[in-house]
């Protein structure tokens, strides 16, 4: 029977940019929604930009905008982050929105009916200059416990210690500067502490992590103080009804924007299969997820089930909380250029070599997420390129050449091809558990077995005998139905890869019920390349576009270097340009590769492309050797190929190395091949 499902990620600030940090998240929420809507379970995810607060405020009076355009213009670009990251979000809305204003009043009408709701005088900071209430994080001074300077007022990230900001020493408003000053007001509370024993029966309850149950334990143990939910005007946020200057604090209704996001949705559908009330109401049988980061635990698993059951909606059926992100082991660095933008990684980089690190790394537990950025390429390289993508590009031309296209009716390999197939349930649990990794494992190593099968066969051996004629449609079958299960396997993760192999394949959007059966007598296409290689060094500019000039004792970011003046040597000086050193040669890689296939380039006169085989993974170069080889005579040779040079975007695809050939040119070209005895892959000297 089919799910209802209603997912969510946590509310990105309306103060900025989205970074590597926040992409997690929605990259691991995307993930497990599009796994959910292959399972056929109705899934929504919902989003919104989380707008309110005296920051906002602050900083649109900085850029003589109103709150309301400040906000928007960064939803928009927010917008534009996620959807090049391919997440599928159903609706992304704001917590500035009439659904979010009218939930907020009712879930506080129905709090202040039940008694939930009382004042009570509160001493605050109060910046004079700026007239305005100061929040704990907009107040620094030195750490009352280790008399640290520059600390925020809610805790000391020196020390660790918590206290209030009246306990700062010699505080400072970060906005004006001014000493703050202590003013009573009237406060509005939510009674938490009545709901202990609720919570505690509610976080043992597989709605979180044990990890989170017991952390949130320690809390509870110690016992739940009221909440204030207000703040004082000036605020940009909702007045909190019967009030005039009073304003629903951020972290009130900044959850409730998933139910404002969700009813935004369902108005613009008008779907009568699809109503607010049949996934919040206290009673329902769908299911409600949150994803969200370890630091706002207590927001999403202590607050807000204690708002909805007081204000009789259902509870969420479960809070998925992640670590944070670090870059080869350390906190995000704007200096170091590992304070990554998402729209800086796009400039330079494929998305999806990013959604698949992430998946390869992500459990179900809340430890931390580290990018070690040469990882990042070798992993990328070498299980998507050089496995996966490897098995199709290893033998669709095959099939194309010589069956035009049709795929064999029977099986080779039955007892491998049910390795797959038996596979996906166990990939799936793995999938819905949150264990990505683990499936990414179980699913590369599957990728090897097809590998495996496809050199221990040589189909380009075979089909040089006509007496193997069958058997070669009979392999290569085998190896496209295996690479379409790997396809499957990773369409949550590499959704746009997943519709390059359906139009590879010819076939409507995969499933996992496709997983129940195999391509039989089928014709697929002619295999484009899906994937392109990462190289290290565009990794290395994208580090170099992010990094910031650190700054000096002064405070001032240190002067640009002037740029190197070209050389004034003259021809035939031995340093010139058009000369290199032992260390320049040294840096050319050289692998012996198997010559796959080899096809004449249309519209091309005198290039071949190559595939070929370098041990670990395939790649496609272009030479120029047309005039001087049959193509059919150079498949099953081995050559050499320098593998580190830079790939070249031509008019017919790209090229991802250089073979070595000599030689005059036309017919006379002669191509370089190791002795015998080497192997694909093997270092050349």
């Amino acid at each position: 029977m089919s799910r209802r499902i209603l997912v969510t990620s946590a509310l990105p600030n309306a103060n900025g940019p989205i970074h590597l940090g926040h992409m997690l998240e929605h990259v691991q929420t995307d993930i497990w929604v599009r796994f959910q809507r292959m399972r056929g379970n109705q899934t929504v995810y919902v989003c919104a930009d989380d707008t309110h607060g005296t920051a906002t405020m602050i900083k649109a009076e900085e850029e003589s905008v109103t709150p309301e355009v400040l906000v928007e213009g960064i939803r928009q670009l927010h917008i534009k982050d996620f959807q090049g990251f391919l997440i599928s979000h159903d609706n992304y809305h704001s917590t500035h929105s009439e659904e979010n204003q009218h939930f907020s009043s009712l879930i506080y009408n129905r709090l202040q009916e039940k008694g939930l709701i009382f004042t009570k005088e509160v001493e605050q900071l109060y910046d004079s200059e700026k007239g305005l209430f100061l929040a704990d994080r907009f107040v620094v001074g030195g750490c009352p416990k280790c008399k640290v300077e520059g600390q925020y007022g809610d805790n000391c990230e020196a020390c660790g210690a918590t206290y209030d900001a009246t306990d700062l020493i010699e505080p400072k408003s970060i906005y004006s500067g001014a000493t703050p000053e202590l003013r009573a007001s009237t406060h509005y509370f939510f009674d938490l502490a009545s709901y202990t024993q609720f919570l505690k029966d509610w976080t043992r309850t597989n709605a979180v992590q044990p990890e989170i149950a017991n952390k949130l334990s320690e809390w509870l143990d110690d016992g739940l103080r009221a909440w204030d939910i207000s703040r004082d005007a000036p605020y940009f946020g909702f007045t909190i009804p019967g009030t005039t200057d009073k304003y629903f604090y951020v972290w009130m209704d900044a959850p409730i924007g998933y139910m404002a996001s969700f009813q935004n949705y369902c108005n613009a559908q008008n779907d009568p299969n699809l109503q607010f009330d049949d996934f919040w109401k206290a009673d329902s049988s769908a299911e409600v997820h949150h994803f969200i980061g370890k630091d706002i635990v207590n927001f999403h698993a202590l607050f807000w089930p204690a708002v909805l059951d007081g204000a009789d909606f259902r509870t969420p059926t479960k809070v998925h909380a992640h670590g944070f992100v670090t870059v080869d082991g350390t906190k995000m660095s704007k200096s170091r250029g590992t304070f990554i933008l998402a729209e800086k990684y796009l400039e330079h980089l494929n998305p999806e070599y990013l959604r698949y690190y992430y998946a390869a790394k992500l459990n179900s537990s809340v430890d931390d997420l580290d990018i070690n950025l040469e990882d990042f390429v070798l992993r990328v390289n070498s299980d998507l390129v050089g496995k996966v993508i490897n098995i199709a590009s290893r033998t669709a031309g095959f099939l194309v050449k010589n069956f035009d296209g049709s795929m064999a009716a029977e099986v080779d390999d039955s007892e491998l091809m049910a390795k797959f197939s038996t596979q996906a349930e166990n990939i799936a649990g793995l999938y819905e558990d949150g264990e990505f990794s683990k499936a990414v494992r179980e699913i590369t190593g599957l990728a090897d077995l097809a590998n495996q099968y496809i050199a221990h066969h040589e189909p380009w051996a075979m089909v040089k005998n006509p007496e193997q004629h069958d058997k070669v449609q009979l392999v290569c079958s085998q190896a496209i139905n295996m690479f379409r299960f790997l396809a499957i396997f990773l369409k949550p993760i590499l959704p746009a890869t997943a519709e390059k192999a359906e139009e590879f394949l010819g076939v409507p959007p995969l499933t996992w019920a496709d997983c129940d059966h195999l391509l039989s007598g089928h014709k697929i296409n002619k295999f484009k390349p899906m994937l392109q290689r990462i190289e290290a060094k565009t990794v290395a500019q994208l580090v170099e576009a992010s990094a910031e000039p650190a700054e000096q004792a002064d405070g001032k970011k240190p002067a640009a270097k002037n740029k190197p003046q070209k050389s004034s040597k003259q021809k035939g000086d031995s340093s010139d340009s058009e000369y290199i050193d032992i260390n320049d040669f040294n840096k050319v890689s050289l692998k012996v590769a198997k010559i796959i296939s080899a096809e004449p380039v249309e519209g091309a006169d005198k290039l071949l492309q190559l595939t070929l085989d370098v041990g670990d993974h395939q790649r496609s170069v272009f030479s120029g050797i047309k005039e001087a080889y049959n193509p059919e005579d150079l498949v099953g040779r081995l050559t050499i190929v320098v593998v580190n040079l830079a790939p070249r975007k031509m008019r017919f695809g790209v090229s991802e190395g250089m073979v070595l050939a000599a030689g005059p040119g036309g017919a006379d070209i002669f191509l370089l091949s190791p002795d015998s005895g080497a192997t694909p892959g093997m270092d050349v000297k």
